[in-house]
C-alpha cells in the first residue's frame, strides 16, 4: 500500500521537477568559503537479472559498480569505490536493493587514508515520459570507519532525482542527462561527522547509446561538500564524469 502510493505521487512529474529544483538550492543559504579542485571520476556499473532456475528468482537483480576517484587536479587516485548490491523488482517501475560498499580514502579528501565500509539499503524507482525518463533513488547508508578511536556507525540519507531525455532531432543514440542528489547525516559520531547537511552533487550530461544495452554517460558533476564545526574548509569539486552503464 505503501508502495502504491509512492508510486502515484511519482507520477505527477510537475511535483517530481520542483523537488529537483528545490533539492538543489536548498542548501545554498548555508555555503560558506570553500576549497576547490578539479578531479576525474571513471567508473563501470553493471546491472542484470538473476538466472532464473526458478520463477521466483526472475524477479531479483544483482548490481556491481567500481569506480575511480581523482583529486588534486585529478594528478593522484584519492577515493575509490566498489558497491554491490542485491535487488528485487516487483515491477518494471519499483525495484527495492540491499547492498555492501567499499571506499578506501585519501588526501586530498582526507588528512589520513582511511577505509569506509558501508550497509545500504534502497528504494528506485522510474517513470516513462513523453520528454523522457523520471527516476528517483532512495537510499539509507550505514557507514562503518577504520578510524582509530571511531567506534559509532554513521547513518546516512541519500536523495537523487535523475531526468534522461532524448535528443533525436541531433541522434537517436543521444540524451541529455541531468541529475541532483542531497546528503544528510542523521547522526553525529566520533569520527567527526555531523548531523544535518552533508553534501550536494548535480550533474549535466550527454548519455550516448553504445548498444541497446551500454549507456555512456558524460559530463561535468558540481559536488559541495559541507563540514559544519570543522577547521577544515568545505570543499567544492568540479568533476569530469564518465560512467559506461550496462544493464542486461
Amino acid at each position: 500500500m505503501i508502495f502504491s502510493k509512492r508510486i502515484g505521487r511519482f507520477k505527477n512529474s510537475r511535483t517530481v521537477i520542483a523537488m529537483v529544483c528545490l533539492l538543489t538550492f536548498i542548501h545554498a543559504p548555508a555555503l560558506r568559503a570553500a576549497d576547490e579542485d578539479f578531479y576525474t571520476w571513471t567508473g563501470i556499473e553493471m546491472t542484470s537479472g538473476v538466472p532464473a532456475a526458478h520463477p521466483f528468482l526472475r524477479n531479483f537483480r544483482y548490481k556491481l559498480f567500481m569506480q575511480g576517484r581523482f583529486g588534486d587536479d585529478s594528478s593522484r587516485f584519492t577515493q575509490g569505490l566498489i558497491r554491490t548490491g542485491l535487488g528485487y523488482a516487483f515491477s518494471e517501475k519499483m525495484t527495492v536493493w540491499l547492498g555492501y560498499d567499499w571506499v578506501p580514502t585519501s588526501r586530498p579528501l582526507a588528512l589520513r587514508p582511511f577505509n569506509d565500509h558501508a550497509l545500504w539499503q534502497q528504494l528506485s524507482l522510474q517513470e516513462h515520459y513523453s520528454f523522457g525518463t523520471l527516476a528517483s533513488r532512495t537510499r539509507f547508508e550505514q557507514h562503518f570507519f577504520d578510524i582509530p578511536g571511531s567506534t559509532d556507525t554513521a547513518q546516512l540519507f541519500r536523495q537523487m532525482f535523475k531526468l534522461s531525455s532524448p535528443l533525436h532531432p541531433v541522434s537517436t543514440k543521444l540524451s541529455l542527462v541531468v541529475w541532483n542528489e542531497v546528503f544528510a547525516n542523521l547522526n553525529s559520531t566520533d569520527a567527526g561527522t555531523r548531523s544535518g547537511f552533508n553534501q550536494n552533487r548535480a550533474f549535466a550530461g550527454i548519455g550516448y547509446a553504445v548498444s541497446k544495452d551500454k549507456i555512456l554517460e558524460i559530463g561535468y558533476m558540481n559536488q559541495y561538500i559541507n563540514r559544519p564545526h570543522n577547521p577544515r574548509p568545505d570543499q567544492m569539486l568540479h568533476v569530469f564524469s564518465v560512467t559506461l552503464l550496462v544493464n542486461y
